[in-house]
């Protein structure tokens, strides 16, 4: 399957930033304009799934996926593991940082990625999309992806985990 949706191709089309959610924790290297980000892991071996999430428990609910989801929705050789939108890129950033330290935040999409053991290596790349509408671009990068891959990013497809 050839490779889509790589580092050096969303590079070439305007990401910038591949921080760790830590560096994004303590810094504000994001805009707060609107666009796209995207959650990318460097390594492409199998991934190691934990047993619990340490996402936030939002609206007292549990956020951990059962591993048979979990392996399901894995996407065999794609580097990007989520892709998601924001009006405003620092803040939706910030706030899927914390949800990730277990803060009851409200960003459920995205969760699966808490479940990766490597989760604090994963980097964050965005874009700003001024002139267009921030949900389209998602929209457009997921249509790529899964026309790529088959199949969305492994953390985009909730409706797969009955939730």
């Amino acid at each position: 399957m050839k490779k889509q949706l790589s580092r050096s191709q969303l590079e070439a089309d305007g990401f910038v930033g591949w921080a760790t959610f830590d560096h994004l924790r303590n810094a504000d290297p994001c805009p707060t304009s609107g666009g796209v980000y995207v959650v990318s892991r460097a390594d492409q071996s199998a991934p190691c799934f934990l047993d619990q999430s340490c996402g936030g428990w939002f609206k007292d609910r549990d956020p951990t996926v059962p591993h048979d989801h979990l392996t399901v929705n894995w996407v065999e050789g794609a580097e990007i593991v989520y892709i998601g939108k924001a009006n405003n890129i620092r803040r939706r950033l910030h706030e899927f940082a914390k949800f990730g330290e277990g803060r009851k935040i409200g960003h459920w999409g995205g969760r699966l990625i808490w479940q990766l053991e490597e989760s604090p290596k994963l980097l964050v790349a965005w874009k700003e999309t001024p002139g267009f509408d921030p949900a389209s671009v998602e929209t457009d990068l997921i249509a790529q992806f899964h026309a790529a891959y088959g199949q969305p990013p492994f953390a985009n497809d909730p409706h797969r985990l009955g939730s």
